[in-house]
């Protein structure tokens, strides 16, 4: 009896020894709308490699996230792993020694310094969160439109205003549908989306920065120049046209091209009717570079104060594998992976945005690192700019010289 018990007691203690030593880890996130597939697919897969590391997502609201976060860090009770905004917001959180250093993790190796300009430090030094998706911009357009009136895919400007004005004389659809009452659009899916075929993608940008080119230059007013020839296109009454009533104006079969951020497929995909396709920004002629902006929108970094830094690095370097990569970006179709190994994705309108990577040279927003920190706000002031020139209010060299008057008046690069 007393053999069978010690036995018994000996065995209870031996199983319970892994539990014992599981590591619970804790996912700060604003993807709210993201919980079923942290639980019901990507943590599953993590843990099928290590069932000795528990991962709990914690998502809260998208437009509390900043200040809970905040808060939470403050306090010391934030969780081990945090969901990373782009640029300045991280940026500060690493300043103020929330987030590690993560320069030395392995998965780093996997992605490019594009990827990983978001969450640097301005001088490249030290990178403190795991790349994991970006949204590409560029055209979708509504296939079946452009099969009846004969129009092929545009890959020229001459092409894409020889399509446009091909629209506009059939009648049947407004050529493009964008407003300008948000204005927010109009630099988002219109200046930073042509812009960087224009600014050369990362060598204008870094030029920019550097204060060696100026938004008065050629190559800066060239996209306001091309913008203020769309508002022939957009149809009547686009100056009081909101985002979602240019939404509904394609997915409703009424406009046939849609400048767009890959962010749409899943909504366009449930809403339209109609087969869709997607171009990239035109080139000026055939044979150039093209160019994409490929933006880094979110990452994952670890909380400097974890008690379980080993656990989180281990996970943090499965987000930075190709596995992670495949999992995230199938499971949000328009959410593409950073990671250096290419994904193949199931969604045929998202797998022909991400191919544009093999073909063309990436860049991010011009606006988002560095320039957008002082007053007045270069990323606030390029909404009204590009708004503005597509109404014809502002000429693009007025609105080029406004915005280059604005950035020198407090970067001192551009003074």
């Amino acid at each position: 009896m007393k053999k069978t018990y010690l036995t018994a007691l000996l065995t209870s203690t031996l199983l319970a020894g892994p539990a014992l030593a599981q590591t619970t880890l804790t996912i700060e996130s604003w993807r709210n709308d993201d919980l079923l597939i942290w639980q019901d697919t990507i943590i599953p897969a993590f843990n099928a490699q290590h069932p000795d590391i528990n991962v709990v997502f914690s998502p809260s609201a998208p437009a509390e996230y900043n200040a809970v976060l905040n808060s939470k860090l403050s306090a010391g009770s934030a969780g081990d792993l945090i969901t990373c905004r782009p640029f300045d917001a991280s940026l500060e959180l690493f300043n103020q020694g929330h987030l590690a250093d993560l320069t030395d993790l392995a998965g780093m190796a996997n992605f490019s310094d594009v990827a990983k300009s978001a969450w640097q430090t301005d001088d490249g030094s030290a990178t403190f969160c795991v790349p994991m998706a970006s949204v590409i911009h560029g055209f979708i357009y509504n296939a079946d439109a452009f099969a009846e009136l004969g129009i092929e895919v545009p890959t020229t400007e001459a092409e894409f205003y020889a399509a446009l004005d091909k629209i506009k004389a059939d009648g049947t659809y407004i050529p493009m549908a964008m407003g300008t009452n948000d204005q927010w659009e109009a630099a988002t899916m219109g200046y930073n989306n042509i812009g960087p075929t224009y600014w050369k993608g990362e060598e204008g940008r870094k030029a920019l920065i550097a204060g060696e080119q100026k938004l008065t230059d050629p190559q800066w007013v060239a996209p306001f120049e091309q913008l203020a020839k769309w508002k022939d296109y957009l149809g009547d009454g686009f100056e009081a046209q909101t985002y979602p009533d240019s939404q509904n104006l394609f997915t409703l079969g009424r406009a046939a091209v849609y400048p767009a951020g890959s962010w749409e497929i899943s909504g366009f995909n449930t809403q339209a009717d109609f087969k869709m396709g997607a171009f990239a920004p035109p080139v000026a002629a055939a044979g150039d570079t093209c160019y994409i902006s490929d933006h880094t929108d979110i990452a994952i970094g670890m909380n400097a104060k974890s008690p379980n830094a080993e656990a989180a690095k281990v996970f943090l370097d499965w987000v930075g594998s190709p596995e992670f990569a495949t999992l995230y970006a199938n499971a949000l179709p328009g959410f593409f992976s950073l990671n250096s190994t290419p994904v193949e994705m199931q969604d045929p309108l998202a797998q022909e945005f991400v191919s544009w990577r093999g073909k063309c040279e990436p860049t991010i927003r011009s606006t988002y690192q560095i320039l957008s920190r002082g007053t007045p706000n270069l990323e606030n002031e390029t909404w009204n700019a590009s708004a503005n020139v597509i109404r014809g209010s502002e000429t693009p060299a007025d609105a080029a010289k406004r915005l280059q008057d604005g950035l020198a008046s407090w970067y001192d690069p551009q003074k």
